[in-house]
């Protein structure tokens, strides 16, 4: 694939991110409002429901902006890493460990982020995913009670060329072994009944 149309949907969802988050905060910013009203009355479930609602559209949001998005060339740094994967898993199944301390080429991020929803897919019941480097390569282990792969999908990483229908959630099995070309990485991964890793 061209490097022009390999940017183009990745400058769209830059677009519609960067467009989304304004709007979102702003929700955010007229919650806070209403609550610093001084009317007296005691926060109802109705704002607290919404409130939970913004935060995870929020979330949600800034990761698909570095999943989807134009990569760049600066870099991501640890805390910032941290506080988009904390946002986004709180009160779900999944607890994702970052243990990477120097910062990340945003492209590298982008990948792992990838790899992370790919790693979802198999995790039907949640799990623990950890996320570590190794001599420049990524490496990403999900432990779960019950581990279930799809290998239509999961063929796509080591062999994009083969015909397989995707349907939008599955969209990332697609782009990660693009991107990977791309910057000339090659990704391997092995599953168990228990433990899932994906290497790149």
């Amino acid at each position: 694939m061209g490097k022009h149309n390999l940017d183009l949907p990745a400058l769209i969802g830059s677009r519609i991110c960067h467009d989304l988050i304004s709007p979102i905060g702003a929700i955010n910013n007229g919650l806070e409002l209403l609550n610093m009203s001084g009317t007296g009355a005691a926060p109802g479930p109705e704002l607290a429901l919404i409130g939970q609602s913004v935060e995870s559209a929020s979330a949600r949001v800034r990761f698909f902006r570095i999943a989807f998005g134009a990569a760049g060339e600066q870099s991501m740094g640890n805390g910032e890493i941290i506080s988009i994967l904390r946002d986004l898993f709180a009160d779900t199944r999944f607890e994702v460990d970052w243990q990477i301390d120097a910062p990340q080429p945003r492209s590298t991020v982008r990948m792992s982020f990838l790899a992370l929803l790919c790693l979802e897919t198999a995790l039907h019941y949640g799990g623990h995913i950890l996320i570590q480097e190794n001599a420049g390569a990524l490496k990403l282990t999900a432990r779960a009670d019950k581990i279930g792969i799809e290998p239509a999908f999961w063929g796509l990483l080591t062999d994009p060329e083969q015909e397989t229908k995707l349907q939008p959630a599955q969209v990332q099995f697609a782009l990660l072994p693009l991107l990977a070309a791309d910057i000339g990485r090659e990704i391997a991964f092995h599953a168990t009944e228990t433990e899932l890793s994906l290497t790149f």
